[in-house]
């Protein structure tokens, strides 16, 4: 998602300045071009050359730079229609004041008044500052100006105290930009999306239930994914171990047939990504109490679920698109390609468990994205296999 994107990236003069040299690489990794404006605090913490270096651009300080510096006085705008995001992190306290009382004494907060991108802040101070009734006030006025604030994470503070003030970590700053750019224009700006994740139970009596060993992880990336291309999303999941995102409206059910009512309240969705691992079969009879090893029968007798993919095939609207997934442990393609058509789905994404480093449980995955005409492998981390398949999708 930041692949080409042009960001401007701010640093003030806190203790955190240092991690924003940290920072600037992680968008380049990612594919980013980079332009960095600093205040004059933050030179104190950081040299110019250090992110000159780094940037390959020339790092702007003051409007009216000395001898030093550019003669070009109207960086601040040049910069402002050229960024995609602007990203200040750290934000001081003091960065934030004058952001939320319009002052623009610097390069810095000049180029927020002129920006013309989306501004993202990342607030980043001792605990006490963060939490007096002045920063508040500012962390509203910047909002309600429509600017994006990442809260800042807890822990040990530069103070010798703990609290909540450090800079986020850069994944989470990577992420929240990438949100931010795919709500603009991402391809699936505007569209309604529904995921499903993680198992169901199908339960024996209040004790013993039938379920597998999904975490929910690889539905939970596909969820974030979707939405850092600008869609408004939708997760129904089971019972998981993974962290549930948050930002993403969820519900949370138990057995194939709650799944099977939830999915059914959202199947007008514009893209349907059924990537929970769904039980086959539910005890055909219950009981309300616990069934005692004495008392109780060696066999248990099994009644087939709905089969929620083939329904969602067969009431499918013309311009949706139903995205299945396939978990085998033999014939991997054959089988997967045979679900494509039977269930009447746009896209399979298929696994398998005799593949090292794919499957249940584990942060990553190896996996076949097929269609009718096509079968295109992706490996990496979850999160990564979920924006490389959507892109492949969406981006075409």
């Amino acid at each position: 998602m930041l692949s080409g994107k042009r960001i401007v990236l701010g640093v003030t003069g806190g203790i955190a300045a240092y991690k924003a040299v940290f920072l600037l690489r992680e968008f380049q990794k990612a594919g980013a071009v980079v332009r960095v404006t600093m205040t004059p605090s933050a030179t104190r913490f950081v040299g110019l050359e250090t992110f000159a270096s780094l940037s390959q651009n020339e790092v702007a300080v003051e409007i009216f730079p000395d001898d030093t510096q550019s003669t070009d006085w109207t960086r601040h705008i040049n910069w402002g229609e050229w960024a995609d995001l602007f990203v200040i992190a750290p934000c001081t306290a003091n960065t934030l004041s004058k952001i939320a009382s319009g002052i623009s004494d610097n390069m810095l907060t000049s180029t927020v008044l002129a920006a013309r991108s989306p501004i993202l802040i990342c607030p980043t101070m001792d605990g006490e500052m963060y939490e007096s009734p002045t920063v508040t006030e500012n962390l509203r006025k910047v909002q309600e100006f429509g600017y994006h604030v990442l809260e800042p994470a807890s822990g040990f503070l530069a103070s010798g105290l703990e609290g909540k003030g450090r800079l986020p970590e850069f994944e989470d700053i990577l992420e929240k930009a990438s949100e931010i750019i795919g709500s603009i224009e991402g391809p699936l700006k505007g569209k309604k999306v529904v995921v499903t994740a993680g198992p169901t139970r199908e339960f024996i009596d209040p004790v013993r239930f039938i379920s597998n060993p999904s975490s929910g992880k690889m539905g939970f990336a596909m969820a974030e994914a979707a939405k850092r291309l600008g869609a408004e999303v939708k997760l129904i999941h089971g019972s998981v171990t993974a962290p549930i995102p948050e930002g993403i409206h969820t519900t949370s059910i138990t057995s194939a047939a709650e799944l099977f009512e939830a999915v059914k309240t959202h199947a007008d969705a514009d893209v349907i990504i059924m990537a929970a691992a769904v039980s086959d079969f539910t005890p055909s009879k219950t009981y309300s109490h616990k069934v005692k090893k004495e008392s109780g029968s060696s066999s248990i007798e099994l009644s087939k679920t709905t089969d929620i993919l083939a329904w969602l095939g067969e009431n499918k609207k013309s311009d949706q698109v139903l995205i299945g997934f396939a978990m085998e442990t033999e014939d991997l393609i054959q089988n997967a390609t045979k679900k494509l058509s039977k269930k009447n789905t746009d896209w399979i994404v298929a696994n398998s468990l005799s593949t090292e480093g794919a499957g249940f449980e584990v942060d990553t995955n190896h996996v076949h994205l097929i269609s009718k005409d096509s079968d295109t492998e992706f490996s990496g981390t979850k999160q990564k296999v979920a924006e490389l398949v959507l892109g492949e999708i969406f981006r075409k």
